[in-house]
């Protein structure tokens, strides 16, 4: 003798066949938004993404122009897509897309007429990497960020400057190449100064060393040099630590750490 089916049972079975149905239908519960942009071609593309980077839209732009890239591969537009990509992402705050898409670019077309702007684009990215207001209101110790980003910046910047060297880009890249020779060089005098400060006197004469090698000319160096003596007198070598003086007293003979010393004094960042 058969079993009835409970109604509640034939009722649960029959709404799942049909949510199925409508599923494998598409019966358009949720209609998908209409994509604007079909049909448009190269030129319309580029147009509409450089009136929306001008707007300063930069989300906008960046999907515009990945619209054209990919739908038109091949053809100046889609060159020109490429480069102003790794503009908009960077306007954008995508540090990490507009460094690839610069990359790509020069891997792309290294002979194209602006791939010295590509260069210059590369170095600005890392050059205002750690800018902004987080980099003012951070309470990180400045020793603890590591300064890739601003040998990278250099690195293109100087790229820039030897392939080409009559670029418009050019001067300014040398004013920022100096600002970062400076800027790395004060980064390895803060290192040894943090380590002598905290009794690390091999480690603070090896960075000042360091520092005094790889940036000779840096102003920093007057530092390097004093905390150079104060490491080898601290660790009771007494040739080294002359020698240095030496050095010191004739290249900086009125320097004001003979003074003020090497006192760990709070600095801004210490201030919460």
């Amino acid at each position: 003798m058969m079993r009835s089916v409970p109604a509640f049972a034939t009722f649960f079975r029959l709404l799942t066949a049909l949510l199925i149905a409508t599923v494998v239908a598409g019966c358009g519960l949720f209609p998908e938004s209409k994509d604007e942009t079909v049909g448009w071609s190269a030129n319309k593309l580029y147009a509409e993404a450089k009136e929306a980077q001008s707007d300063g839209a930069w989300d906008k732009a960046a999907k515009y122009y990945e619209k054209l890239e990919a739908r038109y591969p091949y053809g100046r537009f889609a060159q020109q897509a490429q480069l102003e990509l790794g503009y908009v992402y960077w306007k954008a705050g995508e540090t990490g897309s507009a460094l690839a898409a610069t990359d790509r670019f020069i891997k792309l077309h290294p002979t194209h007429p602006a791939v010295d702007y590509a260069y210059y684009l590369k170095g600005l990215i890392n050059f205002n990497e750690d800018l902004g207001w987080a980099g003012y209101i951070s309470t990180q110790d400045p020793t603890e960020r590591d300064p890739k980003a601003l040998r990278e910046s250099f690195d293109a910047f100087r790229e820039l400057t030897t392939r080409f060297p009559n670029s418009k880009y050019t001067p300014d890249a040398i004013q920022r190449m100096n600002y970062l020779v400076n800027s790395m060089a004060s980064h390895e005098v803060h290192v040894a100064r943090y380590y002598y400060n905290r009794g690390a006197y091999v480690a603070a004469a090896n960075r000042a060393q360091n520092a005094i090698k790889t940036y000779p000319s840096a102003p920093a160096i007057e530092e390097a040099m004093y905390i150079l003596i104060a490491a080898y007198d601290k660790l009771g070598m007494t040739d080294l630590r002359d020698d240095a003086d030496r050095v010191m007293r004739k290249n900086f003979p009125d320097s004001k750490f003979y003074e003020t010393g090497l006192a760990d004094k709070k600095k801004w960042w210490h201030l919460w």
